[in-house]
């Protein structure tokens, strides 16, 4: 018989770096999931993606056992190591701070193919491009009609 779901907790964690500081301590230790056993076992899942911000979905059972799904990094996070920028524009429609080139949201497009709503990859450059736009990151070049 399936266990029985409690709920889904969806957290942003760095890889490699999981703690039972907060935000990873209180939001598990509320719902009577063992901490330092999802530490351990996220930090040796991320060893390979160390520093980088990752989603990460974590559903727990009444039972109190969790299993969790680790998702690619935001396209926002990935666009900004594009850039090589720290942070977005404070007023992206008036001041760009960077730009970057088709191919590089192609690259960005296909990580994020798994994780995102679009059936083609054309969709998916579309909406990293339109991430970019809101970050007052210009993408320079013609659209790429002959993928």
């Amino acid at each position: 018989m399936a266990k029985e779901i409690g709920g889904q907790i969806k957290l942003q964690i760095q890889g490699g770096k999981a703690s039972p500081a907060p935000p990873v301590g209180p939001a598990l230790g509320s719902k009577g999931i063992n901490i330092m056993a999802f530490c351990k076992e996220f930090n040796a899942r991320t060893q390979d993606k160390m520093g980088k911000v990752l989603p990460v979905v974590i559903t727990y059972y009444t039972d109190k056992s969790y299993d969790f799904v680790i998702k690619t990094p935001p396209a926002a996070v990935q666009l900004l190591e594009a850039s090589k920028q720290k942070s977005g524009s404070g007023e992206p429609n008036r001041k760009k701070i960077a730009s970057v080139t088709w191919d590089q949201v192609k690259a960005i497009a296909q990580d994020k193919m798994p994780d995102l709503n679009c059936f083609t990859i054309q969709s998916a450059m579309k909406l990293v491009a339109g991430t970019a736009r809101s970050m007052g990151i210009t993408v320079t070049g013609e659209f790429p009609t002959d993928l």
